[in-house]
């Protein structure tokens, strides 16, 4: 039995979903844990791009049993829309392939409301960036200890005297402080009425599958969302999401005990980029030939917002806070193909802030947005290497590349992706293998 975590080790976005799907051939149960529908996983199969929210990548396989974890945010109709979608793709979703927790937390139409309406009212220099689906609120009122749970669904009586207090409160800030329109609660429970009825087969006690399925010596993968510096916690706060997206919460987010975590997995891209807003010290700015080639070439758009990724040259700090922070047992390296071409490569090992140099990101705001990069050069390569598939196969100067990004953290990639779609990958060790 293996129980591995995968998460990232930039701001997100670092091709996580392609990853997770190529370990999930060797898994059995391949589980979300935190975050809710700000994320988005992209695939390649076959030539066909799959798009993912909230429903664990591992999907796609039959015989798999996809689990979202009580750390999960929900918002009920995008996860009914992606089954929906998955249907029409001739994918069917079952209590055998999906399994809700009934403590994960759901996303009302409130907190969408309350999220735009706070990201509106902040001044331009104080802009976090949200997606504006409710995460932010979803979240602040499951530590207030009034949030719905997906398990309150199954209550009619219990999820209709919770929500008359939500939206009691909720509708007096909308209208008061925001000078919005109130909320109708009629008409949200005849909708989570429908929701309920739909999504009732498939929520349970995601703690005890998991537990049983580890005595039974299956093997289990934790698919994480977002990056390590978007941690509420250990990020570039405030400009983070609104749960921790490192892999302590593998255990937490699932109710799953750290002592059977059998290994770390952090996704890096083999260059960096950033959604949203917030410190980013190797940044090139838009305009730069090089950070443009970069953008176009990796179709840096966020798959859930279509927002323009921000890119930059590796960044040794960050990937370093990452091993730190994750306790990370190997790396995924992807998107080294978007970097043929270049002649020269430049890698950040530490920061500058006045006379002061960092080896990790500032926990200061002010001084992280202060940061100014040192880098050290490398050649590029010029040589395509989407059709490679083994590693000695890669151009030398590539394999000199991973070999120092390896120096640097002292951590050695597991795998390397040198192409969009699920074959174009080498996978240099198994982490599930014994």
């Amino acid at each position: 039995m293996a129980s591995v975590v995968v998460v990232g080790a930039q701001w997100g976005d670092e091709g996580k979903g392609k990853i997770v799907d190529l370990l999930t051939r060797y898994a059995d149960y391949v589980v979300r844990f935190q975050g809710g529908n700000n994320a988005g996983h992209t695939l390649v199969v076959d030539g066909r791009t799959y798009i993912f929210h909230i429903i664990p990548s591992g999907i796609l396989y039959e015989n798999k049993t996809c689990v979202i974890g009580n750390g999960v945010i929900i918002d009920p109709g995008v996860l009914l829309d992606e089954i929906a979608g998955l249907g029409e793709q001739g994918i069917s979703v079952s209590r055998r392939s999906l399994l809700i927790s009934s403590n994960a937390h759901l996303i009302m139409p409130y907190h969408r409301r309350l999220d735009q309406a706070r990201e509106e009212a902040l001044a331009r220099e104080n802009k976090i960036g949200t997606t504006g689906r409710g995460i932010g609120p979803c979240y602040m009122d499951k530590v207030g200890r009034v949030g719905m749970k997906v398990g309150d669904l199954l209550d009619p009586g219990l999820f209709k005297d919770k929500l008359q207090a939500a939206v009691d409160e909720k509708n007096f800030i909308l209208t008061r402080q925001f000078g919005g329109e109130p909320l109708d609660i009629s008409s949200i429970l005849e909708q989570f009425a429908g929701f309920a009825e739909q999504l009732a087969p498939l929520i349970g006690n995601v703690s005890v599958e998991l537990d049983q399925a580890r005595r039974q010596g299956k093997h289990i993968l934790f698919e994480g969302a977002q990056g390590t510096q978007l941690d509420i916690d250990h990020g570039t706060y405030p400009f983070v999401t609104s749960s921790n997206t490192i892999a302590g919460n593998a255990c937490i987010g699932a109710g799953f005990g750290p002592a059977h975590i059998s290994e770390v997995i952090g996704i890096l891209k083999a260059y960096t980029t950033r959604v949203g807003e917030g410190p980013f010290p190797t940044e090139l700015p838009e305009g730069d030939v090089i950070g443009d080639a970069l953008q176009s070439k990796g179709h840096e758009y966020g798959a859930t917002t279509g927002r323009r990724r921000r890119c930059g040259w590796f960044d040794a700090v960050v990937a370093n806070d990452a091993v730190r922070l994750n306790g990370l047992t190997g790396f995924a390296v992807t998107k080294l193909d978007v970097l043929s071409g270049l002649k020269k490569l430049r890698i950040a090992t530490s920061y500058e802030v006045a006379d002061t140099t960092y080896r990790h990101m500032p926990e200061n705001i002010r001084l992280a947005r202060l940061a100014r990069p040192v880098y050290e050069e490398m050649a590029g390569w010029d040589t395509e290497i989407t059709a490679v598939r083994a590693y000695e196969d890669l151009p030398s100067a590539a394999r000199d590349y991973l070999r120092r990004l390896e120096d640097l953290t002292g951590v050695a990639p597991i795998l390397v992706s040198v192409g969009p779609d699920r074959e174009e990958t080498l996978l240099l060790r198994n982490p599930f293998a014994a």
